[in-house]
Formats: C-alpha cells, sequence, structure tokens
C-alpha cells in the first residue's frame, strides 16, 4: 500500500519508489513532518525522528515541558498564535475577534484513487490504481471547524498533491488567509529557483542562496501573471540540470497567489504556498465549505531536469484534458502580425490559400473581426461580426476556410469590455468597479465581473450564438489586463473580499460549459502572451501562447524558462516575420524555425509578402515539423545550456524508445577566434549506436553523453567565415538508433 497508516506509533508513511514522506500525529494532537525526500523502507515507527530541544525565549505547549515549542517543530498545519511565530497556513477570524485556533487530529481516510475538486481544476487519475489518497481530519472543537489535509500520492510518478477543505459546523467564522501546502524543512541549505519577468520577456529563471527571513513570489493582479509564476524550485547548491536533489512547488490556481520561503534562526526552511491572502476575505456560515486549490510537489534526485520532466509528464497526462491531450498539435497561420485590425474577407482568404499550399493545416483569425473593431478602444464585447469586413459573418468564412482543405480558429476575449460598445452602455454595472472611485484602464478597456453568474451566462451565450453557427476547430481565448478597483455589485459589502477569487472560479466555470459543449474544439489560452500561463489554465486549455514576443532570439529564455515547468506541448510558439514587430531583430528563417518547433508551430506572418525562396523554406519546415512533431511534443526533453549563462543554448527531446532524439543548438552572436566546443547530450541509450544527421560519424550514447557532441562552428577570423554563420546561428542535430 502506497500509504499506511501505523496505529501503533500513529504515523503515516506515503512511500513509493521514488518518494517518502512520513507524518505523525504530534502529543498536541496537530498533524507532525518527519521525513520528506529520497523513498526510505518502511517501519513501524519513526519517533527518533521528532527532536526537541530548549531554545531561549520559547513559547512551550505544556506547563512543566521547555522542550516542546511549535516553533522549532516541523508541521504540516501550523496555525498563528499558538507559540509558532513563523507564517501559518490558516487565517480565521471568529465572532469575538479572536485568531487563535486548535485543530488536532480527529481522524483519519485512505483510499485508491483521487477525487475531484469542485469547482477547482486539479490533477486527476483514469484508474484508481495510478494514485493514493490520504484525508488527514483536524477539528477546532470550540468552533465547530473541520480542516481536512487532502493528500494524494501517485503510485509512479515522485508526485505529491495536497489541499485542505475547510468545513464550518459551527457560529459563521472569515476565513482570511489558508494555504494549500505547508512544508518544513530541516535545513536551508538550497538555491531558491523563480520564474520572473514581465511582458514579452515572461518566466526567466532566477537563482539565489535561501537566506535568513522570509523570500517570496506572488501576485496581486487578479491572475497568475508574467511578473512571477505561481512556482517555487529548490536545489542544493550542488545540483546540476542532470545531478542532485532539487523540490519544486507548483499552485493549480489562476489568480492571486503567494509562495514563499522562511529560513528562521535555526536555519530551517517552511515553504508555504497557496492563494494570496491580501483583500481575500471568505466568510463561512455555518455548514459551509471552502476548498483551497491543489498544490503539487514534486521531489527529483536527478537534478532540476528530473523535477522537470516530473512536472512535464504530469501536467501534460494527467492536467490537460480533452481530445487534444494526446494528439500532435496542428500547425496554424495567425493572421495577427500579418494584418493587424486592416483586413478583408479575401485578404484572409488569400493568406489561407497560400497557407495550405505551404502545408498549413489551420488557419486563426485574431482580433477585429467584430463590429467596429478597427481599433483597440471599442465594441470589446460586442461578439458580433463585423460585415463589412466579413460579409458571411463567421460562419461563412468559416466554410471556406474548411472548402479550402484547413482547420478554422478564432480569437476571443470573453472577459473584457470597451466602454465604446453596446455591452458596457447597456450594463455598466457588470464592470468591476469601486462606487464613487475612479476607474482605471488597462488597454482601454475594462473587467467584466465573472464573480457574477448572470454576467458568465451572458458570455457563455454570446460565444454559443457564433461557435453553434460556425464550423470552429480552435479558440484562442486572450485575456489583456490585471484587475484593478476591484468591487462587485453583485455582492454585499461583506463579500466583497470574496471577489477574485469568485472571478477565478467563474473563467473555470464558462471554459467547463463550452468544452463541454465544445468537446473536439482545442483551446488555446493567453494573456497578453504569458501573463497566465499556469497550471490552472492547462486543464481546460492544453497549450498557452507563451509570450506575444516571437523574436526568436528571446524566444529561447522565455521557453527555456517555461519548461522549468510547462511541458513543450503546452507552449505556442510561432515563426514570424522580420524585422520582428516586438524588437525590430533581423534573425535567420531557419532560426525562426529551429526555435518554434520546440513547442505546438506556427506562422504568425502574411504568407503573400513572402518570396518563392522563403515559401519552400517554410514548406520544407512545415513537413519536418510533421514528420517529428509527436517526438518534440510529447518525448523527454532535457535543458542542456541555458541562454541565461552565455552566448549559447542547447536542449533536446528523446523518443520514450530511445531510438530518435532531436537537439537544438542556439549561439547568438558570432565570437572571434574561439575555442572548441562540445555539449553533452542526455537521455541516449548509452549501448546504442547512433547516427547524426548532418555529421560525417556514428556515435554512441555514452560517448555523446560523456564526451559530447561537437559544435564547434567557425570562428569568424579571416577567411574563416562559412556562408550562412554568423550571428544567430542554430542548428538541429537528428539522432537515429543504428540497427
Amino acid at each position: 500500500m502506497p500509504i499506511v497508516f501505523h496505529e501503533t506509533s500513529n504515523t503515516f508513511h506515503l512511500q513509493n519508489k521514488t518518494l517518502s514522506y512520513v507524518l505523525k500525529v504530534l502529543p498536541h494532537g496537530g498533524i507532525g513532518l518527519l521525513y520528506c525526500g529520497k523513498a526510505i523502507r518502511d517501519r513501524a515507527q519513526f519517533d527518533h525522528l521528532f527532536e526537541t530541544a530548549y531554545r531561549g525565549m520559547a513559547v512551550c505547549v505544556f506547563e512543566g515541558d521547555k522542550t516542546y515549542c511549535l516553533d522549532h517543530i516541523k508541521q504540516e498545519f501550523p496555525v498563528p498564535l499558538a507559540g509558532d511565530m513563523r507564517v501559518a497556513s490558516i487565517d480565521l477570524k471568529q465572532n469575538n475577534g479572536s485568531r487563535v485556533v486548535d485543530f488536532r487530529y480527529a481522524g483519519h481516510e485512505i483510499f485508491p484513487g483521487k477525487p475531484k475538486l469542485d469547482g477547482l481544476p486539479a490533477t486527476y487519475v483514469e484508474d484508481d490504481t495510478e494514485a493514493t489518497t490520504l484525508w488527514i481530519h483536524l477539528h477546532d472543537e470550540r468552533l465547530g471547524v473541520t480542516a481536512t489535509l487532502q493528500y494524494t500520492l501517485y503510485a509512479d510518478r515522485p508526485v505529491l498533491t495536497r489541499s485542505v477543505r475547510i468545513r464550518n459546523e459551527g457560529d459563521e467564522v472569515v476565513l482570511d488567509g489558508l494555504s494549500s501546502l505547508n512544508l518544513d524543512l530541516p535545513d536551508a541549505d538550497y538555491d531558491l529557483i523563480e520564474l520572473t519577468g514581465a511582458w514579452a520577456r515572461e518566466r526567466s529563471i532566477h537563482v539565489e542562496r535561501l537566506r535568513p527571513g522570509l523570500q517570496s513570489v506572488y501576485s496581486l493582479r487578479g491572475h497568475s501573471s508574467s511578473g512571477f509564476n505561481p512556482f517555487l524550485g529548490l536545489k542544493r547548491p550542488e545540483t546540476t540540470e542532470a545531478q542532485g536533489e532539487a523540490w519544486g512547488f507548483s499552485l493549480v490556481y489562476s489568480g492571486n497567489f503567494l509562495a514563499q520561503v522562511d529560513v528562521d534562526a535555526y536555519h530551517t526552511a517552511r515553504v508555504n504556498i497557496g492563494m494570496h491572502p491580501f483583500t481575500f476575505s471568505w466568510p463561512l456560515r455555518k455548514n459551509e465549505s471552502f476548498q483551497s486549490p491543489e498544490a503539487v510537489m514534486v521531489y527529483s534526485d536527478q537534478g532540476t531536469n528530473g523535477m522537470s520532466q516530473a512536472f512535464h509528464s504530469l501536467f501534460r497526462d494527467r492536467l490537460a484534458r480533452g481530445v487534444w491531450r494526446d494528439k500532435p498539435r496542428p500547425i496554424l497561420l495567425n493572421n495577427w502580425e500579418g494584418t493587424y485590425f486592416d483586413f478583408r474577407e479575401r485578404d484572409l482568404v488569400e493568406m489561407a490559400r497560400e497557407a495550405k499550399d505551404l502545408g498549413v493545416e489551420l488557419f486563426v483569425l485574431d482580433d477585429g473581426w467584430f463590429e467596429g473593431r478597427n481599433t483597440d478602444r471599442t465594441s470589446l464585447g460586442d461578439w458580433r461580426p463585423d460585415r463589412n469586413k466579413l460579409p458571411d459573418g463567421i460562419a461563412g468564412l468559416s466554410n471556406t476556410i474548411h472548402d479550402l482543405g484547413l482547420k478554422f480558429g478564432l480569437w476571443f476575449e470573453p472577459e473584457m469590455v470597451n466602454k465604446r460598445s453596446r455591452l458596457y452602455e447597456a450594463h455598466p454595472d457588470w464592470v468591476l468597479q469601486t462606487p464613487n472611485r475612479h476607474a482605471s484602464h488597462g488597454r482601454n478597456q475594462f473587467v467584466l465581473d465573472f464573480s457574477n453568474p448572470d454576467v458568465v451566462d451572458f458570455v457563455f451565450e454570446m460565444m454559443k450564438d457564433i461557435l453553434d453557427h460556425a464550423n470552429i476547430d480552435y479558440i484562442k481565448w486572450d485575456m489583456n489586463r490585471s484587475m484593478s478597483e476591484v468591487y462587485s455589485t453583485a455582492h454585499g459589502a461583506l463579500e466583497q473580499g470574496t471577489i477574485y477569487h469568485r472571478y477565478i472560479l467563474g473563467v473555470y466555470a464558462l471554459y467547463e460549459r463550452l468544452i463541454e459543449r465544445y468537446p473536439n474544439i482545442l483551446f488555446e489560452s493567453c494573456a497578453s502572451g504569458g501573463a497566465r500561463f499556469d497550471p490552472g489554465m492547462l486543464y481546460y486549455a492544453p497549450q498557452a501562447w507563451t509570450s506575444d514576443d516571437t523574436d526568436a532570439i528571446e524566444r529561447l529564455k522565455i521557453q527555456y524558462g517555461t519548461s522549468m515547468l510547462y511541458p513543450i506541448s503546452s507552449m505556442g510558439s510561432h515563426v514570424s516575420a522580420i524585422p520582428n514587430h516586438q524588437l525590430n531583430r533581423n534573425t535567420p528563417l531557419s532560426t525562426r524555425a529551429n526555435v518554434a518547433y520546440f513547442g505546438t508551430f506556427g506562422y504568425e506572418l502574411d504568407p503573400r509578402k513572402m518570396d518563392e525562396a522563403e515559401k519552400e523554406q517554410i514548406r520544407k519546415q512545415i513537413a519536418f515539423m510533421k514528420k517529428y512533431r509527436a517526438l518534440i511534443q510529447f518525448g523527454t526533453f532535457y535543458r542542456l545550456l541555458s541562454p541565461f549563462d552565455g552566448n549559447e543554448t542547447a536542449w533536446m527531446v528523446v523518443s520514450n524508445d530511445q531510438k530518435t532524439a532531436i537537439v537544438g543548438y542556439y549561439r547568438t552572436l558570432q565570437e572571434v577566434n574561439e575555442r572548441y566546443r562540445r555539449v553533452r547530450l542526455q537521455g541516449l541509450d548509452p549501448n546504442a549506436l547512433y547516427q547524426i544527421e548532418g555529421c560525417d560519424y556514428d556515435a554512441y550514447g555514452d560517448e555523446l553523453m560523456y564526451a559530447g557532441l561537437i559544435t564547434t562552428d567557425a570562428s569568424a577570423g579571416e577567411h574563416n567565415l562559412k556562408a550562412g554563420e554568423g550571428d544567430y546561428l542554430s542548428r538541429l542535430y537528428i539522432l537515429h538508433q543504428k540497427q
């Protein structure tokens, strides 16, 4: 049994082949952590791992015992104001103003499988043998409140999920904070990994040593944000991509979050992740419950690549859902950077016809297709086709595109509205804005109140009216501003602290209704690019527009950082025109494709403006992607050289049978008279002989992994620079196992 309870010692051992997690009911009734890490053998008790000691200034639980202090005990659900001076897992305000709680063990349940979380995205199983779930019930008798710690251990993955459900059976209380996961580590000898950034430079990898005090990432934007991702990683200082211990913590949620590490004076580290408590306040009346989002914890003793691969596999296979989960994604052409708002139906049909000739499979119409939408200042929220641009509407255009032999996709931004719109004129009260206060705009638009079910119903009906009458295979769901002046006229004063969370629940509910009605549509989430690229979104949309920045060189950093957590199959990645529309940079067409291959792949340009040589190159690129996209999107991905560390980037993907691999190598700037270079590969069969396309030699897997693949180029010098080399160089190495 993967989860064992030893009744004589009140000990839980959650164990699979990779991971052990040992819990104990402590003398004061709380739950303590005795061990977490690489799998260890089970035994009837682990009491010797429970440590207490006298500490000066300690506040102790039991009178006469100067050693039992919660401030120095590793706990699973630490509470405030009871002697533990560190970050707590819950903040519960009672009628008398007190926030003191006393949650004690009240029983547990162990059962196969993994139940759903009501109204929330979460990882899942398709067979109950895949995982085992433990519910530990903690009860505060005076308040009549129960906290259920919900753990699921996957059988064949180094993954443990955790969430908390609060149920009130007493007088009304107010939940002002609730973490999904708390992990108390015995030391703080770790480097902290964060994914940071901003618009057009999302998910950069930032690493720093843990230090005394709090280190955190967060969002208060109403969405997970491009500033920080709902993820923290911890690795030992000596850990590399290929070797050593690493932990990863991710929140399956798309709203405000807080992930933090608290290092105390005794050099222990407390990891805490969940919804952000600032502005959050949730009244719990008698017989009401609140469910926290799910946190995912991954352990690796095979470096940060091992951690990432566990996330990739879990998120790709047991978080993403639907008919597109396991399918290679269609190669698309999006018209946005080709036309922006300036198009007519004939332009789109001409572009689609050219795209079909090149081998494209899906044509996507982006923003600008609805009435009056010629700038971003107007008409958002009025989802009626502009008959001046599209005489036969979306239905007519979609049929024409299908007649060409292509699938058809459409852009929506369902959560937003312009003031210059019929929707706003009819329902100004449907916008999130505080009464008698200034309302700020973002990108000339305002946020619809998705905490109001009437708004969600209205938007669903508008979208349904389009989707029921058109032949649509793909939806790009955009979201282009953060929230401000958040207030809902649909809820009373005491409910205003619930609005951020209710909004995200409304977004999830709309997604769920659309997926249920249109199960064959491929959804791609977008938020000005990557500002809501999080696990919560992957539950509804198996891929996301990784960034509005389509420059190949910047995308090296963006895609490399995104791969710390998210699978290749989730990354929307396109080849765009040059000069690049974000950076004005000129990069070779081959390099643009060689970067974009490592994602869902597509084009963001007007093929009518390309010459025949470029079109022929694109035909070859598309043929290559069709041949290898299943391997790229569903193989095992390894990071080899980081663009954050130098002038080179390298990564690779290996088939599950290790017979085929593709290595991407990129050098940003040409160097002068430089050294010889090699890249050590990973994941190959050490005993297999590999043919390397484009090289004049074969090599065994062990040689390629330990001696390395030669990547030396013609270093710039007198008469020494080969044609086609120079700045922004890229190469693909295709490896095939020889019989």
